[in-house]
């Protein structure tokens, strides 16, 4: 059986079913009112290939509102391959309590998996570069911890938000915003501010594509911090050139012959695997990818909801067969 790790946090609005499609409101009343709940079997099913991820949230929210006893739930396991149309995720509950959480499941497994499936499509592409997950700011603040969650299941080693790092029990990690060298006016400045702010255990990479030269600044910051240094992190927009093979290697170059080999250098975050891939053919000398936009415009992945059995007996609808499949990857979680 599965605990849930109790970091996710169920809404009142999902609770009380406010964002429930309204159709299963209303069978709900006209079920309810005719005094009719049978125990019904639920398989659920990606409508295409991916990373089975959004598990664990899905189970904090049955695990509120399932009866105590007569439910089992089977699943994949977090980050899991799935086929197109495998079932990955089974209920066996009265309908009286699961009815009106159908579209929150589905969602819920929808969202993760698109995500989650999009962020391997980049850590594939780095391997053996390890990859952070970036994508808060380019989603919803109500969903961006998901996102990071999704991300760090796909293989990502960390990611930006501290709720996000929370769900997935890392530590977060980045750099120093843009914003920060502009108001200081000078990136040795500011560097040397957010070492003497920062506790130890923050890794001090350092923004160098703002204020000067990106080979400039990387030299200027690790001249500053020197050994404290752990890294230089470059996202250089589309309006400068963007990222470009040519000056990760020379930025790499130039440390290595001031003598800071252990400085790492972290670029993105608007990459896609294309061009990660780019750069890893390219033999560009990054430490680590950071990964946002293609992660958070990912398509989500959809599930199916079918109930393939009513107290016992073998049903379906139209066009799918009825009883439950067997599949021997699922593992009961509650």
């Amino acid at each position: 059986m599965v605990n849930s790790n109790g970091k996710f946090e169920i809404k009142r609005p999902v609770l009380v079913g406010d964002t429930a499609d309204i159709h299963l409101q209303r069978a709900l009343t006209i079920l309810r009112n005719e005094n009719i709940n049978p125990i019904v079997s639920v398989e659920l099913a990606p409508q295409n290939s991916g990373v089975f991820c959004g598990r664990e949230e899905v189970i904090t929210l049955l695990q509120k509102i399932l009866p105590d006893s007569g439910t089992e739930v089977w699943s994949l396991d977090e980050g899991e391959s799935v086929e197109a149309n495998e079932v990955a995720f089974t209920i066996k509950a009265p309908y009286g309590s699961i009815g009106l959480y159908e579209t929150a499941i589905r969602g819920m497994l929808a969202s993760y998996t698109g995500w989650a499936t999009a962020a391997k499509e980049c850590v594939d592409a780095a391997d053996p570069t390890k990859v952070v997950g970036y994508g808060a700011s380019y989603i919803h603040p109500g969903v961006a911890a998901e996102l990071d969650y999704a991300c760090i299941v796909a293989g990502c080693i960390s990611c930006s938000t501290t709720l996000g790092a929370r769900l997935a029990s890392i530590h977060p990690m980045g750099s120093m915003p843009s914003s920060l060298l502009l108001i200081i006016g000078d990136t040795p400045k500011a560097t040397q501010l957010f070492h003497k702010h920062m506790t130890q255990d923050v890794r001090r990479f350092a923004l160098v594509d703002v204020l000067r030269d990106e080979s400039e600044d990387a030299l200027a910051v690790a001249q500053v911090l020197k050994e404290e240094l752990r890294g230089i992190r470059i996202n250089t927009p589309e309006s400068r050139g963007g990222l470009k093979v040519d000056l990760v290697k020379e930025i790499r170059k130039r440390l290595d012959l001031a003598n800071y080999k252990h400085v790492e250098i972290m670029v993105g975050d608007n990459l896609t695997p294309a061009k990660i891939s780019e750069f890893v053919k390219a033999g560009a000398p990054v430490s680590l990818f950071a990964i946002g936009a293609y992660v958070a415009s990912a398509p989500s992945n959809p599930y199916s909801f079918d109930i393939k059995e009513i107290d016992g007996s073998p049903v379906s609808r139209r066009g799918s067969v009825p009883g439950m499949s067997q599949v021997p990857r699922l593992n009961r979680v509650i």
